[in-house]
């Protein structure tokens, strides 16, 4: 850019300013609903870059006895957004005298996004639990609030390597002559390990261990598998 002055023409470089208050902490979360469970898993890395924070970070939180939430992306978002929702479901069950259902934890969290849509949340999250007739449910998200009722579903860093490998196992996509197997908790838990073994070989911010929970009218049952760890 040319500036007039007393000396003549002179050139100066370009200075742009950018405000970017975010920052990707990598994570991937992967949720399956069944006919009378959900399943979620979840890696435990804590990343930035080529630097891994921490190596045992939970990316799921227990809302309900029935309703898991699971969130990756900027960990400060993270935690601010939680904070707001154990707020608003304390304050929902004083009210009521009763937990908030899956389906009403998924539109509550769906109002909670909008409303900050104009400096959104950088965070990406899975809603999954029992709704109210018992079957298994998952609900997934974009970061200011839009939400859709699905069967399964991955989000994070790895999603592009873990939702194909969905669609074809459970979705059976351009499958024409599938044969569906029956959906069982042991083989959704079993099929989750391995998606994320294969997904912590080819992304770097998933890894170190996985952290699968299985939801059903009994309760939610979480169990941890190792990862890779380089």
């Amino acid at each position: 850019m040319a500036v007039l002055v007393d000396e003549g023409y002179q050139t100066h470089p370009t200075v742009q300013h950018r405000f970017f208050p975010y920052a990707q902490n990598g994570g991937t979360v992967v949720a399956v609903a069944g006919e009378d469970f959900s399943v979620v898993g979840c890696d435990t890395r804590l990343s930035e870059g080529y630097s891994i924070l921490s190596r045992d970070v939970s990316k799921v939180r227990k809302m309900t006895k029935s309703g898991l939430l699971g969130c990756v992306g900027f960990h400060g978002d993270v935690l601010t957004l939680t904070k707001m929702l154990d707020a608003k479901m304390k304050q929902y069950k004083h009210t009521h005298g009763k937990d908030m259902s899956c389906e009403a934890m998924a539109q509550m969290l769906s109002s909670t996004l909008y409303y900050r849509r104009f400096f959104p949340y950088w965070v990406y999250n899975m809603v999954a639990g029992i709704d109210n007739n018992g079957k298994g449910c998952v609900f997934s998200y974009d970061p200011v609030g839009s939400y859709e009722r699905e069967t399964y579903r991955a989000c994070g860093s790895a999603s592009a390597i873990i939702q194909p490998l969905l669609d074809n196992q459970l979705g059976y996509k351009n499958q024409s002559n599938a044969n569906p197997a029956p959906l069982t908790r042991d083989r959704v838990r079993t099929m989750v390990r391995d998606i994320f073994a294969a997904a912590s070989e080819r992304d770097i911010y998933t890894g170190d261990e996985v952290e699968i929970s299985v939801i059903d009218a009994n309760g939610i049952d979480t169990q941890r598998f190792p990862l890779r760890s380089d």
